[in-house]
């Protein structure tokens, strides 16, 4: 398949341009003009892409790219990064706002689905824009349950804070560093924030709001939309996918 028609569907289902966002989202580095074999990764790390040109991949599809806003100068881990990718001759396409966001294959929408939940409505505004979803289960859920459940499903050490509601009826999704939500979370009555990371500030914001929050761990929240656009992928274009774990236990 021809790299050009791949990027172009990409960058249209996923809505790149929609979103207002640090990360150079779409094709950051050019690389083999035929894709034949697409490898798919949480991060752009040379462990990734080394493994992903000794897989024969002519792709890498990322959702924390290697481009944020900018490169200034090519040395250091940037030279490092940017030469294997050349010399792999693999091309690397980044989706980081659009692939929390999209409705169908994102992180959220995928969050709330290891729950068994469905969207209900958007949820986790950020820059006028909201890039998260909320779901409501039929009868509430203690804590605990919703935790064992994230956590068996997602193979993620799980930590709650049951700070509001222990029993949980609706549930607002926001991957990787969500805790920007908690306040919405909070005035909108939802009884649970489900996100990746939490910290310091964040700990004792939740505290005084009260809000109940699950952190199931940045990148493991942010494993699904990659997987979740693989077998997308397969079907469209007939090509082979791979996905390259690679985490960071953070």
């Amino acid at each position: 398949m021809n790299r050009d028609e791949v990027v172009g569907f990409l960058d249209e289902y996923l809505q790149i341009s929609a979103f207002p966002d640090k990360s150079s989202n779409g094709l950051q580095v050019e690389g083999k003009e035929e894709v034949r074999r697409i490898a798919f990764a949480v991060d752009t790390t040379l462990k990734t892409i080394e493994r992903a040109v000794k897989g024969r991949a002519d792709m890498l599809v990322v959702h924390h790219g290697m481009i944020w806003g900018g490169i200034d100068y090519v040395t250091g881990v940037h030279y490092k990064r940017l030469k294997a990718l050349i010399e792999g001759g693999l091309n690397l396409y980044a989706a980081h706002l659009p692939l929390d966001a999209h409705p169908e294959v994102g992180n959220n929408v995928e969050l709330l689905r290891i729950l068994g939940l469905e969207p209900k409505g958007p949820f986790g505004e950020y820059k006028s824009l909201d890039i998260g979803f909320w779901g409501e289960f039929e009868e509430p859920q203690p804590i605990e349950k919703v935790a064992q459940i994230t956590a068996e499903r997602l193979d993620a050490t799980v930590r709650t804070y049951d700070f509001g509601k222990g029993e949980i009826k609706t549930v607002g999704a926001i991957s990787g560093a969500g805790a920007f939500a908690l306040e919405e979370a909070h005035r909108r009555g939802i009884d649970l924030l489900v996100t990746g990371e939490f910290g310091h500030a964040d700990y004792l914001t939740a505290v005084d709001l009260p809000q109940s929050v699950l952190v199931a761990g940045h990148y493991k929240t942010e494993t699904l939309g990659v997987k979740a656009l693989m077998p997308l992928l397969r079907e469209k274009f007939g090509v082979r996918t791979v996905f390259i774990d690679n985490p960071t236990g953070l």
